[in-house]
């Protein structure tokens, strides 16, 4: 076991909140579960966004149902190359991690695919997580080279939930793709959403799903209601809370990734003390050197967790070696992403004067 743990902290649930005793007593347990396992470190998890289309485009809770009829040219509603690219420089340079690339069905071409993927993996410096829904074996082993796991949107597992909620995205494809890349040597992961109608005795789906295909990563998302779903809240902390210390629990070794959102960040302390691992589906770029930023970095450390990513810092541009890490790009292409990146650099740079006395 790792030194470290010798040294895990005592914590007090001391919540703003409102937590029920039933979810105090988990969260009790969940985090001691944790400090048994784990180490302490923390982390901000970027999904990074290909395209605002799906050609499916009816998973009922999705931004993409709701814009599907308005796009009128779908391969025109996808980002450049060099934004992606700039958005992977800023994962590696602000210590945050990459959640998993993803995008809607039809998208790109196959070759396309296969290109942004392998130049994502190289400026990161790493192989990378792919959620791109079901994904057949061809095309599994073209990624092999540059990917480390694959994710399986499977939102939420009860037969009738499911059938609501994603209508042309049944669960069997995807069981079908684990099979198949676990044999091909991909890690494996799952999204589940929190909010969209499940009970609480509906976990037994979640735990029966991780056993049998021994899925060694789970991202489980605070539904963030879109207008024009049929959706008008997520759910409340206390209900989060209990479904990341039941999973915790159930599965002590297992890396619990927490999708949340800019007006939940007061509550991010809570679900690190009910066993997650780290937290997604922030507004990184637009809060990092914000106060907004500044509370992500408070609120774990009230959970005496050491977080290795950064969302505040006085000058981004000595912060990493960006042009570095563009190394394996053709120097017009390196021009092109550094551009992009400069976007987001300056705007970052012009936000510090706003916090810069409470630093």
């Amino acid at each position: 076991m790792d030194d470290k743990l010798k040294d895990k902290p005592t914590i007090k649930l001391e919540t703003d909140f409102s937590i029920s005793d039933e979810t105090k007593e988990l969260v009790k347990r969940a985090e001691k579960v944790y400090w048994n396992n784990f180490n302490g470190d923390a982390w901000f998890g970027r999904c990074i966004f290909l395209s605002w289309y799906c050609e499916r485009g009816t998973c009922d809770f999705c931004f993409r149902s709701v814009q599907k009829h308005k796009i009128k040219h779908p391969k025109k509603a996808r980002r450049s190359i060099s934004s992606v690219l700039a958005e992977a420089m800023m994962i590696r340079g602000f210590g945050w991690r990459i959640e998993f690339l993803t995008g809607g069905y039809g998208i790109a071409e196959d070759d396309e695919l296969v290109e942004i993927v392998k130049k994502t993996s190289e400026v990161l410096g790493e192989p990378i997580w792919l959620n791109l829904g079901e994904i057949g074996v061809k095309m599994l082993n073209r990624f092999n080279p540059y990917t480390k796991g694959i994710i399986s949107s499977i939102e939420t597992f009860e037969p009738k939930l499911h059938k609501k909620v994603c209508p042309d995205k049944p669960i069997k494809p995807y069981e079908d793709m684990i099979v198949e890349s676990k044999k091909l040597g991909f890690k494996q992961g799952i999204t589940i959403i929190i909010g969209l109608g499940e009970k609480k005795e509906d976990f037994s789906y979640i735990e029966n799903f991780l056993k049998k295909y021994q899925i060694g990563r789970i991202t489980l998302y605070a539904l963030r209601p879109v207008k024009g779903t049929p959706y008008t809240s997520g759910p409340t902390t206390d209900e989060l809370c209990w479904w990341i210390a039941k999973t915790r629990i159930a599965f002590p070794k297992i890396e619990i990734i927490v999708g949340t959102a800019r007006y939940r960040i007061k509550e991010i302390k809570d679900i690190f003390l009910s066993g997650a691992n780290a937290v997604t589906k922030l507004p990184a770029t637009n809060i990092f050197n914000t106060k907004d930023g500044l509370e992500v970095e408070r609120q774990v450390k009230l959970a005496k967790r050491n977080f290795l990513s950064s969302f505040h810092s006085k000058d981004v541009y000595n912060h990493a070696d960006w042009q570095g890490m563009l190394k394996t790009l053709p120097k017009e292409e390196q021009v092109i992403v550094m551009n992009n990146l400069k976007l987001y650099l300056d705007s970052m740079t012009s936000r510090f004067k706003t916090i810069d006395e409470e630093i």
